[in-house]
């Protein structure tokens, strides 16, 4: 789809991501932001209160504005997400025995995912949302939690919540009460809208 009045740029090098906006027909290119991610995520949490969806939007507006310091005529995406079950906010696990671990602590409980997305421009964030999504993940066994992470490997490392939920990770949940999109790290619909607002996308 044409239209596009500035280039748009993907501030992230999420596999997910890239292929929530191509398959919606958004011309983009790849910038990954560099940004000290666990200092970012220390600062807020280090807090006495935090909100998790703060932090999602304020990791997504740092990515945003890293690369638009360096490309500032371009629109620049940003955008993050957090899983949240009180009181904790989980971090990727780094093997898969940390994926065991955080997905025992998951099982049977409602946790939350907080996905942020911003627009920078000239270095300024000029647009920002958060949306949540809710996921109740079932009292599966050990054995099937072994057979999982047989079958899902390495991959699910690279995943906040140790699934992946357009595939094999659908298995782990009851019940989800959000949208499929923010589950998936890019709330596509007020992106969208946002991006043909500002003439970036056709109307």
């Amino acid at each position: 789809m044409g239209g596009a009045t500035c280039p748009i740029i993907l501030a992230s090098g999420s596999a997910i991501r890239r292929k929530l906006l191509s398959a919606a027909g958004v011309a983009f290119s790849v910038i990954p932001a560099d940004v000290d991610e666990p200092a970012l995520r220390a600062g807020l949490e280090g807090r006495d209160t935090v909100e998790p969806g703060s932090v999602a939007g304020a990791l997504a507006l740092a990515k945003a504005q890293a690369v638009s310091r360096q490309h500032a005529q371009a629109l620049v995406i940003g955008a993050d997400q957090v899983l949240w079950l009180d009181p904790v906010i989980f971090e990727k696990p780094k093997d898969l025995d940390a994926a065991r671990d955080q997905l025992r602590r998951l099982r049977g409980q409602t946790h939350e995912l907080h996905s942020g997305v911003a627009l920078a421009q000239n270095g300024d964030v000029v647009w920002a949302a958060v949306r949540t999504a809710r996921l109740t993940m079932r009292a599966f066994s050990d054995a099937f939690l072994d057979d999982y992470l047989t079958q899902a490997g390495d991959d699910i490392c690279h995943c906040v919540g140790a699934y992946e939920y357009e595939g094999l990770g659908l298995q782990l949940f009851d019940y989800v009460d959000g949208d499929y999109f923010t589950i998936l790290g890019l709330p596509m619909m007020p992106l969208l809208a946002e991006l043909r607002a500002r003439g970036a996308l056709e109307v």
